[in-house]
């Protein structure tokens, strides 16, 4: 960025007045001075991704109806899933899924504070790596500094959903009931750390879709300061 600097300010000097000059120089931004102005962008970036697409998971079937994020069975359960489905319980095998999915779309809905003030603190001392990155490389940097201490914010909120929506008492009696059957393994499953994970996972993969929209299409900058910023990218 500096070398472009230099090489538009020597370019300009046999046509431009120096008022003008200094003009043109004040048009550019100081990313290699401070990185705190491209943090800024990333940091914008995110929130964005909070803002549009995070919230979306907390309304009913922001989980369960987005194939992005919609959280499946656990390996342990899909034959407790199938094993009902083959004895006439479909129905409640479905409402069993569904409940997992309603957790984390109420776990979410309180957590999310937890999450923004988790990205309002990152410190992007390598922001312009991550800026020049791949089209996640903000979402996946945030996750590798955020994702520990996220969970165990989370985790909790995810135990408080389940009683809230009604999952612990569906899935007792789903799985008093597998148990019951001759001749089967009996299962005892932690859903708890099964819905947190995948409900982080949800988060960040949306937070990723904003991202990547933001790097990838113009018109979704939609301030200054993200259109700058970005511009630096789209100039690499």
């Amino acid at each position: 960025m500096q070398f472009r600097k230099i090489s538009l300010i020597l370019l300009c000097l046999t046509t431009l007045s120096c008022a003008e000059l200094q003009n043109v120089v004040n048009t550019l931004p100081q990313v290699g001075q401070n990185s705190n102005y491209v943090a800024s962008g990333l940091r914008q970036a995110l929130d964005f991704g909070i803002e549009k697409q995070v919230t979306k998971l907390t309304q009913q079937d922001g989980f369960y109806k987005n194939q992005l994020v919609k959280i499946l069975l656990p390996e342990e359960l899909q034959k407790v899933d199938n094993t009902l489905r083959g004895i006439g319980l479909s129905s409640l095998a479905d409402e069993g899924l569904k409940v997992l999915n309603r957790a984390a779309e109420d776990a979410v809905k309180e957590a999310t504070p937890i999450f923004v003030d988790a990205v309002r603190s990152i410190t992007f001392t390598d922001a312009s790596n991550i800026l020049l990155g791949p089209d996640n490389a903000a979402t996946d940097y945030l996750e590798n500094r955020t994702n520990q201490a996220l969970y165990a914010k989370f985790n909790p909120v995810i135990q408080n959903s389940f009683a809230k929506v009604g999952a612990d008492q569906i899935w007792a009696n789903l799985i008093n009931r597998y148990n019951q059957i001759p001749f089967v393994n009996k299962v005892n499953p932690n859903l708890t750390d099964y819905v947190t994970q995948q409900a982080l996972q949800g988060v960040y993969t949306m937070i990723g879709v904003e991202e990547k929209k933001i790097r990838t299409d113009i018109s979704a900058r939609t301030t200054t300061l993200l259109r700058q910023v970005f511009a630096l990218q789209d100039n690499r």
